[in-house]
């Protein structure tokens, strides 16, 4: 079912880990996770929603920064078990890796027509001054958001924090320190929660069938390795990540607007990564901006020696694409002609 009888929205909770599901421990007065299943008297204002709110726990926990894709294959398998009972679903999740989840959620869920909503928060939601409050009650508004013929106002991967709505495989984190702990440097934000919370309609990528059926990609080729350039890196380095009979795919932080060093050892051991069939994808290491490998000659023979575009998506982006493309074909050939294309609303191209 799609939603509960009074008609209302009916949402999956998720915790996974992280800084959100911790409150203080009234004897030792240490962080510890709470049940979630008690959600509704740790964040009161989520029941004057009168959403129907169930919450599923990942056991043992996991910390952000020990996520793997197996993490990943389990919230796949999960939202599609639970797909049909459920309006939207809401990840709980530490944000150190928050936004190398999303990316990678973002490719594995085929045919989505229903919200899928990444958050966490900066402090424990059972501090005075926290962020996690906000951010869920937030992510609950809108994971059960619809339009006036029923359909997900946002039917895609999306990572809610600080009041934005950010499209899960364009978000970074670029902040630990401060509330707002992602941006999305090269895309507009999908909503932005104020006194009303304004949608970006234009922004947001619907599904060509609301009523297709969701599958998921969970076969993921993982042997990617990420080179990023700098002053002084040496022949040696390079060799090591482009050449590793281990790597199947490389993902080059360049500078600028996709530019690398022009030395004749760095571009010969580019060009015999490539006659080994590595896939070779540029990013750049700017926030913001895009790769442009014929705007200068360094660029250019980059693209000479067989390293593909990558436009201005993300490195966490990336490289969930590379691991979801990996995994669906050994022909690394049909693999670099996909990373080119948007699949997923990760790239923008003219």
């Amino acid at each position: 079912m799609d939603s509960y009888p009074n008609g209302k929205s009916s949402i999956l909770l998720i915790y996974t880990g992280g800084t959100i599901g911790m409150k203080q421990d009234i004897d030792d007065q240490t962080l510890k996770p709470f049940d979630f299943d008690q959600i509704q008297a740790e964040v009161p204002e989520i029941a004057k929603f009168a959403f129907k709110i169930d919450s599923y726990t990942f056991d043992p926990l996991i910390d952000s920064s020990d996520v793997e894709p197996s993490l990943w294959q389990a919230l796949a398998r999960l939202i599609q078990e639970r797909y049909e009972q459920y309006d939207g679903f809401i990840i709980l999740h530490g944000t150190d890796t928050m936004s190398y989840s999303a990316s990678a959620l973002s490719f594995m869920l085929d045919g989505l027509t229903k919200p899928v909503i990444f958050t966490g928060s900066q402090l424990p939601i059972g501090v005075p001054r926290t962020d996690g409050k906000e951010n869920l009650i937030s992510s609950v508004e809108i994971a059960s958001a619809k339009d006036s013929e029923g359909h997900a106002l946002v039917p895609e991967v999306c990572i809610c924090f600080d009041s934005l709505l950010i499209r899960g495989n364009r978000a970074t984190k670029t902040n630990a320190e401060v509330f707002r702990a992602f941006e999305s440097p090269n895309c507009p934000l999908l909503a932005e929660a104020g006194i009303n919370i304004k949608y970006n309609t234009k922004a947001i990528r619907k599904p060509l069938d609301w009523y297709q059926n969701l599958s998921i990609n969970t076969a993921l080729d993982t042997r990617v390795s990420i080179l990023k350039l700098h002053p002084g890196i040496t022949p040696e380095v390079v060799r090591y990540f482009l050449c590793s009979p281990e790597t199947r795919a490389v993902i080059i932080e360049t500078y600028g607007a996709g530019n690398a060093p022009s030395k004749k050892w760095f571009i010969d051991l580019v060009k015999e990564a490539s006659s080994m069939g590595k896939i070779l994808v540029n990013v750049t290491q700017c926030q913001s901006g895009t790769v442009n490998m014929d705007l200068y000659a360094t660029g250019k023979s980059l693209q000479n020696a067989g390293v593909i575009n990558g436009y201005d998506s993300t490195t966490e982006s990336a490289l969930g694409k590379l691991f979801y493309l990996m995994g669906k074909s050994s022909d690394n050939e049909w693999v670099k002609q996909m990373m080119t294309r948007n699949l997923k609303g990760e790239i923008t191209k003219n």
